[in-house]
């Protein structure tokens, strides 16, 4: 028979899994890595999502530095089509699998910008010109410098995202250093990465199951599906052919799979301040585990906007903000009920954190 893991359970094993609860990772690759990749089209959001996963030590200029200095950190559009942030040893293989696919998802709206086939390749081989003297440029620049080059695009138009959309899911460029307040530059991939491994598709699929498992388990072939943004068919295979490393698991009421090799930790828990797009609310099929059904629409008001969020033991209480106000921030909150005393010294301690990892004064109003 399975270990049978209740929802607090469950919630506990998960959100150990993702460093959220229990030891902490030790350096910024080490929390991306942990869960193969953080979103990242919120620069500001994706320094949090290493705050909360990460050791006492980290700071926001860690980030900065892994990504903008040290390379160590990719910034490029990989699970479910979206700018994701990954050790630069996993960009290769998660590109090679995931990016043909998102690509020729979008071909579509790339023929109603006038982006045809013919196009692409022009405004592609233009890309590659223009930065090829390895000098990172900002979007506006980008589309000066290809105008240049006899490669027109309408900087109004939604054609120069779609542009370096495509050229990043298949490996031509990727984000470069972010200049000013946050503002993000262009690069090649293969100057600012340089090699990256590869693999089959077969071996890819596998090794990212591996992966999303030991960063989100338990879990199932659907979650693992809406995760990466893969179909059924082979996220169901890539389980299959992991199966002499897994252990199957009922969890809150579901038939999930975790990795024989890491123990399942059932009694963890604790306060945390989620930023905007976090991956403990984009991992899995179905957050009705983590958000009750009414508060939903609050989390995820349209699109894939996802809300920053008061997680106490695993479930989400309410919304938080983080305000910039001149040379400090305030954090305020929207619960969705009274929140206990327990919660409110969580809360506290993880604003005295923020203070820490931002360098600057946070007040809770």
């Amino acid at each position: 028979m399975p270990v049978v893991l209740g929802a607090a359970a469950t919630r506990a094993a998960r959100g150990t899994a993702q460093g959220l609860f229990g030891p902490r990772s030790e350096s910024v690759v080490d929390a991306v890595c942990r869960v193969v990749g953080l979103q990242a089209q919120d620069v500001k959001a994706n320094r949090l999502a290493v705050r909360v996963r990460t050791v006492a030590g980290v700071v926001q200029a860690d980030v900065d530095a892994a990504c903008n200095v040290d390379r160590t950190l990719i910034r490029t559009w990989a699970m479910r089509g979206t700018l994701h942030m990954l050790a630069a040893e996993d960009v290769g293989w998660v590109l090679g699998l995931l990016g043909p696919r998102f690509a020729a998802g979008y071909a579509g709206r790339r023929k109603q910008l006038g982006l045809d086939d013919r196009a692409l390749e022009a405004a592609v081989d233009g890309l590659r010109k223009v930065l090829g003297d390895g000098e990172p440029l900002q979007r506006d620049e980008l589309v000066s410098r290809l105008a240049s080059c006899g490669v027109p695009l309408d900087p109004r138009s939604q054609a120069p995202a779609h542009l370096l959309m495509y050229a990043g899911m298949t490996g031509v460029v990727c984000r470069g250093p972010d200049v000013g307040a946050d503002r993000a530059t262009y690069t090649l991939l293969a100057d600012w990465a340089g090699p990256t491994p590869a693999m089959s598709e077969d071996e890819a699929v596998v090794e990212l199951a591996r992966r999303y498992l030991i960063g989100h388990a338990p879990a199932t072939p659907d979650d693992f599906a809406s995760w990466a943004g893969l179909p059924i068919v082979p996220s169901r295979a890539a389980f299959e052919a992991l199966s002499p490393e897994l252990v199957e698991v009922e969890a809150a009421g579901r038939r999930c799979w975790v990795p024989a090799a890491v123990p399942i930790e059932e009694n963890a828990g604790g306060v945390r301040l989620l930023g905007h797009f976090d991956t403990y609310l984009l991992g899995y099929e179905s957050r009705t585990l983590v958000v009750d059904e009414k508060h939903d629409p609050l989390i995820q008001a349209g699109g894939g906007f996802i809300q920053p969020t008061i997680l106490v033991d695993g479930r989400v209480v309410g919304l938080w903000r983080l305000v910039r106000k001149a040379k400090r921030f305030e954090v305020e909150l929207e619960p969705f009920g009274d929140l206990a005393k327990r919660t409110m010294a969580g809360i506290r301690a993880e604003v005295r954190d923020l203070q820490r990892f931002l360098g600057l004064p946070v007040e809770l109003r």
